[in-house]
């Protein structure tokens, strides 16, 4: 079968670094080809060649029976290559019709003027939002919508303007099971028509799910192309990082001689997400916490931070009762917070890394609350560059911007900062969400030696190997209470999806 697209020895150069070495790639029709790769492997550059945003040094693309030297945006959007971005591009305040058409509006002509055509709007938006499932009215604002219906928006997007191509880029990274399932059903219905799929994601479980085949990219190589269905994670992820990474449980831990670091006295929100929840948390400990989405972990953290309003119960660091009404009084107390979205709460994006890392640290010194009063800036760097070594942060400067950083390497700035602060309570929230299985091992590392220099960590994840590769107790979370905590030793996956489900 001949390729639907396919490039051929791809160089790409940014000066005198070198994002693609010799590429050769391609996609059938009606195929879903998965391409893996750690962050800083090539894959954002690859696909936004495919999408006329970034021109090649060398090589060649072949667009069906064409061949490119490059490409315009122009020239793929024609072809019907469309890329879905990991963080959605709707726009919340218009409805669903008025998003698939931004940009292109359909006219037609009144008395010689050119207006919008409303009907062929609406014919089309029902026709592309019953392909992808969806029975909302077109005329829904879509910031009335969920996660995964945006999602079904942008890809109906994609169909309104004829689609051959579609990117897309962890697609599933904030879904639930349920959710991802709908998905999966959508791409095979797609797959069904002839579109093309490029489907990048760091959950290797996925793959043999929903891919043909897969290939690795690798500090912008291609390693190989494997068969999807038959080809082992282990494989995958020796090809993607250069080696085997460490698998298994944590050494059984007894913590009974060490010190009760944290401790939650029957906690309750004034929302009522979190009902009455008592646990403590020893010197060195990792507490994972499991449940469904929606059981309100998210919730307990925000409340254990100050970012929640209590209606009841209290908190003890080291013994002694302390007041949380608020994050400052957290940070204040020696409390660390890495949030879910690290993108909109976890750093400065106009910060360079040095500033991001050392801010807590001169805020928590201030004398005044809020105040920074006067920087150190010599200060600032040497924490920059201290952290940067200990935890291995890839960047060209200290002074770089951290958003030119990858994901992986933002989450270790954010994680430096608390340690820059002095922070003996780390309080991680789905840590490794967005992050490649080379960076989700680091963070495994970075927590793991927090625990041995006598930190307590508290873990929120999704991700049940991920809990039970890492925690030393997992706390099983159900309707804003915790149903049971369990030694990793007596964890299972089973039981604890039917503790969370019972």
């Amino acid at each position: 079968m001949n390729s639907l697209v396919a490039v051929r020895d791809l160089v790409k150069r940014f000066g005198s670094v070198t994002a693609l070495q010799g590429v050769s790639f391609n996609v059938l029709p009606g195929e879903v080809h998965a391409l893996l790769g750690e962050n800083g492997a090539g894959k954002s550059t690859l696909m936004k060649i495919l999408s006329g945003i970034h021109q090649p040094t060398a090589g060649e693309i072949q667009l069906g029976e064409s061949t490119y030297k490059a490409l315009t945006p122009d020239v793929s959007k024609k072809f019907g290559i469309r890329l879905i971005y990991q963080e959605l591009s709707v726009i919340d305040y218009l409805s669903i019709e008025e998003n698939l058409f931004v940009g292109n509006l359909p006219t037609r002509r009144v008395l010689g003027v050119p207006v919008v055509h409303r009907a062929l709007m609406r014919e089309k938006t029902v026709h592309a939002l019953r392909r992808v499932g969806s029975k909302r009215d077109p005329a829904t604002p879509v910031g009335q919508l969920s996660l995964s219906e945006k999602q079904q928006v942008e890809i109906a997007k994609a169909l309104v303007s004829d689609a051959r191509l579609i990117i897309m880029d962890e697609p599933t990274s904030s879904l639930t099971d349920e959710e991802v399932g709908h998905l999966f059903r959508i791409i095979h219905e797609l797959r069904a028509e002839g579109i093309g799929i490029v489907y990048i994601s760091h959950k290797l479980k996925e793959i043999p799910v929903i891919a043909d085949r897969v290939s690795v990219l690798k500090d912008g190589c291609h390693i190989a192309t494997y068969p999807a269905k038959t080809t082992e994670p282990q494989r995958l992820v020796a090809a993607m990082v250069g080696r085997e990474l460490e698998a298994g449980r944590p050494v059984p831990w007894d913590g009974a001689e060490h010190e009760e670091i944290f401790k939650a006295v029957n906690l309750q929100t004034v929302d009522g997400r979190v009902r009455n929840v008592s646990f403590g948390l020893r010197r060195g400990e990792i507490l994972g916490f499991a449940g469904l989405i929606g059981s309100g972990r998210s919730e307990l953290m925000e409340a254990i931070f100050g970012a929640r309003k209590l209606q009841s119960g209290h908190v003890q660091c080291r013994g002694k009762t302390v007041s949380v009404e608020s994050p400052y009084a957290a940070v204040k107390a020696g409390m660390a917070f890495v949030t879910e979205d690290r993108r909109r709460t976890g750093f400065f994006h106009n910060f360079s890394i040095a500033e991001n890392i050392s801010i807590l640290h001169f805020l928590k010194s201030a004398k005044r609350q809020l105040s920074l009063e006067r920087i150190n800036f010599s200060k600032e760097k040497i924490l920059g560059e201290e952290y940067r070594s200990r935890l291995r942060i890839r960047c060209t400067s200290v002074r770089q911007n951290i958003a030119e950083l990858s994901g992986g390497n933002q989450q270790k700035v954010i994680i430096a900062k608390w340690l820059a602060a002095g922070s003996d309570l780390f309080i991680f929230d789905e840590p490794t969400r967005g992050i490649d299985v080379g960076a989700k091992s680091e963070i495994y590392r970075i927590m793991r030696q927090l625990a041995e220099s006598g930190k307590g960590i508290l873990m929120v994840s999704s991700e049940l190997p991920e809990l039970l590769s890492i925690c030393d107790r997992i706390a099983v979370y159900k309707d804003g209470r915790t149903a049971s905590i369990l030694n990793n030793a007596d964890a299972t996956e089973e039981k604890i999806v039917r503790i969370a489900t019972e």
